[in-house]
This record gives structure tokens, C-alpha cells and sequence, in this order.
């Protein structure tokens, strides 16, 4: 049996954070490393990635080279993607799984298991208790009859959400459907399966009630993020330098290289990358996940944060924001991550404001931009890749890429006819000394 990573799609969803989702690193290893593992765990060794033209040079770098690499050259979808492996997958069982959902090992051992009835295909459904903005399972008698995507709140047609860990017994049958269904939209791959299903090939409904998170948008890092470190044992590097007088309190990783300066806490679950610094009296608490050779510096707070390598901050509030690589804050910069009216964050994509569902939420920030100090950014904010934000600037509409915002105060010089009485002073001074005493 073969297993299919699909990693083509482009996840503009995902903006500002341009990086494909499957090389965002948690815990210093990229998700599709993650991924894998979990498989190779649960006994499957046979694995194909699909990827596009951008990202197949990056997940082989990072995969390496013991599996099968297909290219995906435009983002047409799961049914495309599979068309596109055809080559490769011919012949074979397949297990399709979508590498941006996050699950435990306990739905591979649900799927084998059904694999061994006489279904021609399984469906793995998860249980859910409210109503989430994805694909549905029909099912009629025990059988899955139908895929039904995004029905709306309330025209869902069972509790079952569809999750992209889908076994098909004949590749072949898969393959030659998905080639003579059309679409406007992108559910070929849907539309297939049902196809399938009303000349009588059977497919079954595989539960599953472990952990899942889908990485649709940005918010969904920090249950990734909390996935991964609830399941890791706290440890610490032998070549970090930890202050006698610092504090580490809670379940903490601690990689390589390490520093943690005088009067610092790092108050766990939180998870410091190789060559990251902590400064004087910071403090990094409640799921923090600091990249590699980031400074967290003097007097900076980091509160339940994604951010990513090579970042510098000093004396800020960086408070449930999703921070990528190469950002740097000026002095007293500030995340702001609630609202006044203590509604759910919102954040605006596509002229839409899309509910978060986080009552705290900063902002989400790209790669390689800088805050001047005491610049203020306003909760749900997105900052798009190689922007600057200004001294004193209060970012309260989304930034886009290579945007420099910028304030310019009007200033007024006139002769200054004030004088201050000394003698007020020393009288204080007097008095303070006084009751010293």
C-alpha cells in the first residue's frame, strides 16, 4: 500500500504567512517531518509527496530522498493531484491523507483495521459537536453515500466531518473516475466518490475520536502548536546556560545553545529553539514556541506565541500572535490581543471578516518585517512579508507586502519663557528628608 502526502494545494488562506504549511516547524521539525513519522510509526514505509513547483525543492531538502517525489504543477485540487501521481500510484492500495491535519496514530490503526472488510473504500469521519466549515459524510445504512463540502450551519446531513485520511482498495477504479468527472469548482475528487458510489462501489465510514486540528488558517498553529508540546517530555540541553538566577517553572524544552539570562522565567508548556537567547527580566509563558537564534530581549513578555527564527525583540508585550521568521520589534512595541467589547478576535481575509473563535488574538505577522518603538498593533492585524510599521504607528487595517507605514508628527519650535522655581524643589527635597527621619 502506498501512502499520499498531498502537499501541492496553496494555501492562501494562510496569508500573511507565505511559507508552505507543511515546512512550518514545530518543536524544531517541519510538520511533513512529523508527519512521516507518525506513518512510519504506524507501519506504513511507502510514501508518495506531491507537491508544486514551488515548495518540491524545499520538502525534498527536508523529506530527503527515500520517498516518491510528484510535482502538482498548478493548485487544481485533490483530484488533480492524484491524476498528477497516476505513474506512480497505478496498481496499488492507496491511503490519501492531507499532511495540514493534525491526528494521532490511533486513525491509521481505525483505517487498517477497516481495511481488512470487503469495502472498496473507507472514509475516515471525525464526531464533532458543532458545526465546523468543511466536508461532510452522507451516510445511509451504515455506508458513506456522499461527500457534501461546506453544507452551511445547520443543512449538515450528519455530525461526521470528513477527514482527509481516505483508503482506496484499486487506484486504478479511483483513477480512471477522477479522469471523466468535470467540475466548475474544486470538488472533482468529491464528486468522483460519489460517482463511485452510485454504480455501486461501496465505501464505509471509519470513526475516529482521537485529536484532529485542520492548519486552514493561521489561528489553527497555536492548537498545533499546544498538539505537539502536550505530547513531548520536558527536557533541557546539555549546552544551554541557564542563570542561577533565572526561573523555569512548568514543562519546558530547552534545545541547544541556550541562554537564559539573570532574572528571566520561562513558565511552561513553552519551547525554546537551538541558539535562542532569553534576556534580563523577561518572561515567556503559556504555550510559547520561540524560534531557533531568537532574542527575546530585556523586559519582554511573550505569551502564547508562534514565532519563528532569527527574530529580536526588546522591552515589548507580545501577547497570541503568530510572528515568522526575521521580524524584528523597536523598544516598547506592543501587541495588543483584546477587545474592548471582549468579543472573539475577527480577522479580515478577502474583504471578510472570518471568526477566530479566540477571545485573545494579536496579530499575524510575515517574514522579515520591523516595528519601530512604541508602535501599537491592533488585535487581528495581518502584516504582510518585508513590511516596516513605523515609530508610534498604531496598525488598525491589515498591512500588505513590502508596505511601509509611517507617521509624520507636525512640529512647532518657539521660544521657551517658562522658568522653574528651584527653590519648590529644594522644599521638597527638604520634606522628603524629613519624615526619613
Amino acid at each position: 500500500m502506498k501512502l499520499v502526502f498531498l502537499a501541492g494545494g496553496v494555501g492562501k488562506r494562510m496569508f500573511p504567512i507565505v511559507k508552505e504549511k507543511c515546512l512550518l516547524k514545530f518543536l524544531g521539525k517541519e510538520l511533513i517531518l512529523h508527519q512521516i513519522d507518525l506513518a512510519q510509526e504506524s507501519g506504513v514505509d511507502d510514501i508518495v509527496i506531491v507537491s508544486n513547483p514551488e515548495n518540491i525543492s524545499d520538502i525534498k531538502e527536508v523529506a530527503g530522498d527515500s520517498h516518491d517525489y510528484v510535482v502538482q504543477k498548478h493548485p487544481l485540487g485533490m483530484a488533480d493531484a492524484l491524476l498528477s501521481a497516476k505513474d506512480v500510484i497505478s496498481g496499488n492500495e492507496i491511503l490519501v491523507v492531507n499532511p495540514n491535519d493534525l491526528f494521532d496514530s490511533s486513525a491509521y490503526r481505525n483505517m487498517f483495521a477497516a481495511r481488512e472488510s470487503e469495502s472498496d473504500a473507507c472514509i475516515l469521519g471525525y464526531k464533532v459537536q458543532k458545526y465546523f466549515p468543511g466536508g461532510y459524510l452522507i451516510l445511509d445504512e451504515g455506508r458513506v453515500k456522499g461527500i457534501v463540502e461546506k453544507p452551511g450551519e445547520g443543512n449538515e446531513p450528519s455530525d461526521l466531518v470528513n477527514l482527509v485520511v481516505h483508503y482506496h482498495r484499486d487506484a486504478d477504479t479511483l483513477l480512471a473516475f477522477l479522469e471523466k468527472t468535470e467540475s466548475a469548482h474544486d470538488d472533482v475528487y468529491e464528486k468522483a466518490l460519489t460517482s463511485m458510489i452510485k454504480e455501486g462501489f461501496t465505501f464505509s465510514p471509519v470513526m475516529y475520536d482521537g485529536f484532529w486540528t485542520a492548519v486552514k488558517y493561521p489561528w489553527h498553529i497555536f492548537e498545533a502548536t499546544r498538539y505537539f508540546m502536550d505530547r513531548a517530555q520536558p527536557w533541557v540541553a546539555e549546552t544551554a546556560e541557564i542563570s542561577e538566577k533565572a526561573t523555569i517553572k512548568g514543562k519546558v524544552i530547552i534545545e541547544e545553545d541556550v541562554r537564559v539570562f539573570e532574572y528571566a522565567t520561562v513558565h511552561g508548556p513553552a519551547y525554546l529553539g537551538p541558539g535562542c537567547i532569553i534576556g534580563n527580566n523577561s518572561l515567556v509563558r503559556d504555550y510559547s514556541h520561540i524560534g531557533a537564534r531568537t532574542v527575546v530581549g530585556f523586559s519582554t513578555e511573550v505569551k502564547n506565541c508562534y514565532i519563528g527564527a532569527d527574530c529580536w525583540f526588546h522591552t515589548n508585550y507580545v501577547g497570541d500572535s503568530i510572528i515568522l521568521d526575521g521580524c524584528s520589534f523597536g523598544s516598547g512595541t506592543v501587541t495588543a490581543n483584546f477587545r474592548f467589547d471582549e468579543q472573539p478576535v475577527k480577522v479580515k481575509i478577502n474583504s471578510q471578516s472570518v471568526e477566530t473563535g479566540m477571545d485573545k488574538f494579536g496579530c499575524i505577522m510575515g517574514e522579515n518585517c520591523k516595528t519601530g518603538i512604541n508602535a501599537s498593533i491592533m488585535p487581528g492585524m495581518r502584516i504582510g512579508p518585508n513590511s516596516i510599521v513605523g515609530s508610534h504607528v498604531m496598525v488598525d487595517e491589515n498591512l500588505e507586502p513590502d508596505t511601509m507605514l509611517l507617521t509624520r508628527q507636525v512640529e512647532l519650535k518657539k521660544k521657551n519663557k517658562l522658568r522653574f522655581a528651584r527653590e519648590k524643589k529644594l522644599e521638597l527635597m527638604k520634606k522628603l528628608l524629613k519624615d526619613n527621619i
